[in-house]
């Protein structure tokens, strides 16, 4: 897999929208646990690979099910590109 540079950014405008300024610590988390990797260094395959992980983090944070559909959905779009 080619690491694409330009996803990482695109991850972050997508979250931010939802998490505000913890966009970027929380998806380098989401990346560094669940794929043992450095964030900027992610493609589209490795984001289809933990939305579902980020999905269940988002969970903890708001029970609102409409928002957390709509950013995954929003993520699942981008990993399809």
């Amino acid at each position: 897999m080619v690491a694409t540079p330009a996803i990482y950014p695109k991850v972050i405008k997508i979250t931010h929208v939802y998490l505000g300024p913890a966009a970027d610590r929380f998806i380098a988390r989401q990346v560094q646990n669940h794929l043992g990797k450095q964030p900027e260094l992610i493609t589209r395959e490795d984001l289809a690979s933990i939305i579902d992980w980020i999905g269940v983090a988002v969970s903890l944070l708001t029970d609102d099910r409409e928002i957390i559909e709509e950013y995954l959905n929003g993520l699942r779009k981008l990993a399809k590109q």
